[in-house]
Protein backbone atom coordinates (compact mmCIF):
# COMPACT_ATOMS: atom_id res chain seq x y z
CA UNK A 1 0.00 0.00 0.00
CA UNK A 2 1.37 3.11 -1.22
CA UNK A 3 2.50 5.93 2.06
CA UNK A 4 1.92 9.55 1.88
CA UNK A 5 5.90 10.67 3.67
CA UNK A 6 7.10 14.10 4.22
CA UNK A 7 10.07 14.62 2.16
CA UNK A 8 13.36 13.93 3.69
CA UNK A 9 16.93 13.90 2.55
CA UNK A 10 16.69 10.26 1.88
CA UNK A 11 13.86 10.88 -0.70
CA UNK A 12 16.27 12.52 -3.30
CA UNK A 13 17.13 9.69 -5.38
CA UNK A 14 14.03 7.94 -5.85
CA UNK A 15 12.53 11.67 -6.41
CA UNK A 16 14.95 12.11 -9.21
CA UNK A 17 14.55 8.86 -10.29
CA UNK A 18 10.47 9.49 -10.96
CA UNK A 19 11.19 12.56 -12.26
CA UNK A 20 13.78 11.78 -14.59
CA UNK A 21 10.96 8.44 -15.52
CA UNK A 22 7.92 10.90 -15.86
CA UNK A 23 9.52 13.92 -17.43
CA UNK A 24 8.40 13.50 -20.79
CA UNK A 25 5.10 12.39 -19.57
CA UNK A 26 4.63 15.92 -17.53
CA UNK A 27 5.79 18.18 -20.01
CA UNK A 28 2.95 16.88 -22.22
CA UNK A 29 0.81 19.18 -19.37
CA UNK A 30 2.54 21.13 -17.69
CA UNK A 31 5.86 23.18 -18.35
CA UNK A 32 9.13 20.97 -18.69
CA UNK A 33 11.56 21.85 -15.72
CA UNK A 34 14.05 22.15 -17.96
CA UNK A 35 18.12 20.53 -18.27
CA UNK A 36 19.04 23.32 -15.18
CA UNK A 37 16.40 21.63 -12.73
CA UNK A 38 17.91 18.01 -13.15
CA UNK A 39 21.67 19.16 -13.39
CA UNK A 40 21.35 21.21 -9.93
CA UNK A 41 18.92 18.25 -8.17
CA UNK A 42 20.71 18.00 -5.56
CA UNK A 43 21.26 21.21 -4.35
CA UNK A 44 17.19 22.00 -5.08
CA UNK A 45 16.22 19.08 -3.02
CA UNK A 46 18.43 20.76 -0.32
CA UNK A 47 17.13 24.11 -0.68
CA UNK A 48 13.00 22.50 -0.50
CA UNK A 49 14.50 20.81 2.48
CA UNK A 50 15.63 23.90 4.40
CA UNK A 51 12.02 25.97 3.12
CA UNK A 52 10.42 23.10 4.63
CA UNK A 53 12.59 23.40 7.67
CA UNK A 54 11.82 26.54 8.03
CA UNK A 55 8.09 26.21 7.86
CA UNK A 56 7.15 27.96 4.88
CA UNK A 57 6.00 25.22 3.23
CA UNK A 58 5.69 21.20 3.32
CA UNK A 59 6.88 18.35 0.34
CA UNK A 60 5.19 15.26 0.86
CA UNK A 61 6.20 12.53 -1.33
CA UNK A 62 3.92 8.72 -2.13
CA UNK A 63 6.14 6.01 -1.63
CA UNK A 64 5.31 2.44 -3.38
CA UNK A 65 6.28 -0.57 -1.16
CA UNK A 66 9.22 -1.03 -3.40
CA UNK A 67 10.53 2.26 -2.22
CA UNK A 68 9.82 4.23 -5.35
CA UNK A 69 8.11 7.33 -5.32
CA UNK A 70 4.78 7.69 -7.22
CA UNK A 71 3.96 11.38 -6.67
CA UNK A 72 5.44 14.19 -5.28
CA UNK A 73 2.43 16.34 -3.19
CA UNK A 74 3.63 19.75 -2.15
CA UNK A 75 1.95 22.59 0.30
CA UNK A 76 3.70 26.32 -0.24
CA UNK A 77 3.59 29.46 0.23
CA UNK A 78 1.84 29.71 4.00
CA UNK A 79 0.24 32.80 4.53
CA UNK A 80 -2.44 33.28 6.96
CA UNK A 81 -3.54 29.91 7.09
CA UNK A 82 -3.84 29.48 3.31
CA UNK A 83 -1.64 27.57 1.26
CA UNK A 84 -1.09 26.41 -2.43
CA UNK A 85 -1.24 23.06 -3.27
CA UNK A 86 0.62 21.52 -6.52
CA UNK A 87 1.05 17.57 -6.79
CA UNK A 88 2.32 15.16 -9.84
CA UNK A 89 1.93 11.73 -10.07
CA UNK A 90 3.66 8.67 -12.28
CA UNK A 91 2.02 8.06 -15.40
CA UNK A 92 1.59 4.14 -14.59
CA UNK A 93 -0.45 5.09 -11.76
CA UNK A 94 -2.57 7.86 -13.33
CA UNK A 95 -6.11 7.79 -13.86
CA UNK A 96 -6.74 5.60 -11.02
CA UNK A 97 -7.69 7.64 -8.01
CA UNK A 98 -4.21 7.94 -7.17
CA UNK A 99 -3.87 11.81 -7.15
CA UNK A 100 -7.49 12.34 -6.00
CA UNK A 101 -6.87 10.31 -2.59
CA UNK A 102 -3.53 11.70 -1.77
CA UNK A 103 -4.85 14.92 -2.21
CA UNK A 104 -7.60 14.37 -0.13
CA UNK A 105 -5.33 12.93 2.82
CA UNK A 106 -3.35 15.67 2.13
CA UNK A 107 -6.31 17.95 2.42
CA UNK A 108 -6.59 16.72 6.17
CA UNK A 109 -2.71 16.67 6.97
CA UNK A 110 -3.12 20.57 5.75
CA UNK A 111 -5.65 21.54 8.66
CA UNK A 112 -4.27 18.43 11.03
CA UNK A 113 -0.70 18.69 11.01
CA UNK A 114 -0.15 22.38 9.45
CA UNK A 115 -3.18 24.36 11.16
CA UNK A 116 -4.11 25.29 7.59
CA UNK A 117 -7.68 26.33 6.75
CA UNK A 118 -7.61 27.03 2.44
CA UNK A 119 -5.58 25.49 -0.04
CA UNK A 120 -5.57 26.61 -3.48
CA UNK A 121 -4.16 25.57 -6.43
CA UNK A 122 -3.86 26.19 -9.77
CA UNK A 123 -4.46 24.42 -13.13
CA UNK A 124 -3.94 25.12 -16.88
CA UNK A 125 -7.33 25.28 -18.89
CA UNK A 126 -6.21 21.96 -21.09
CA UNK A 127 -5.28 19.82 -18.26
CA UNK A 128 -8.30 17.93 -17.59
CA UNK A 129 -6.94 15.34 -15.59
CA UNK A 130 -6.26 17.96 -13.00
CA UNK A 131 -9.15 19.76 -12.82
CA UNK A 132 -11.19 16.13 -12.17
CA UNK A 133 -8.35 15.10 -9.26
CA UNK A 134 -9.05 18.61 -7.86
CA UNK A 135 -12.78 18.85 -8.46
CA UNK A 136 -13.27 15.36 -7.03
CA UNK A 137 -11.00 16.50 -3.75
CA UNK A 138 -13.49 18.94 -2.52
CA UNK A 139 -11.91 22.38 -4.82
CA UNK A 140 -13.76 24.34 -6.73
CA UNK A 141 -13.18 26.92 -9.16
CA UNK A 142 -12.83 30.61 -7.72
CA UNK A 143 -11.07 33.07 -10.70
CA UNK A 144 -8.43 33.06 -13.57
CA UNK A 145 -5.00 32.03 -12.63
CA UNK A 146 -2.09 34.42 -14.07
CA UNK A 147 -0.17 32.24 -17.07
CA UNK A 148 2.51 33.28 -14.94
CA UNK A 149 1.52 30.68 -12.32
CA UNK A 150 1.28 28.08 -14.93
CA UNK A 151 4.19 28.32 -17.16
CA UNK A 152 2.65 30.87 -19.51
CA UNK A 153 -0.64 28.82 -19.91
CA UNK A 154 -4.02 30.04 -19.21
CA UNK A 155 -5.81 28.45 -16.27
CA UNK A 156 -7.81 28.31 -13.18
CA UNK A 157 -7.76 28.99 -9.45
CA UNK A 158 -9.18 26.06 -7.27
CA UNK A 159 -10.16 26.43 -3.77
CA UNK A 160 -10.74 24.00 -0.84
CA UNK A 161 -11.85 25.42 2.64
CA UNK A 162 -10.32 22.70 5.30
CA UNK A 163 -12.39 21.88 8.73
CA UNK A 164 -10.10 22.95 11.21
CA UNK A 165 -9.00 19.60 13.49
CA UNK A 166 -9.56 20.90 17.56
Amino acid sequence: MPELKRLHAGHAPAVLAFELANRAYFAASVSDRGDEFFGRFTDRHSALLAEQEAGVCAFYVLVAEDGSVLGRFNLYDFEDGTAALGYRVAQHVAGRGVATATVRELCRLAAARHGLRTLRAATSRGNVASQKVLTKAGFVPVGPADPADLGGKSGTWYQRDLEVQP
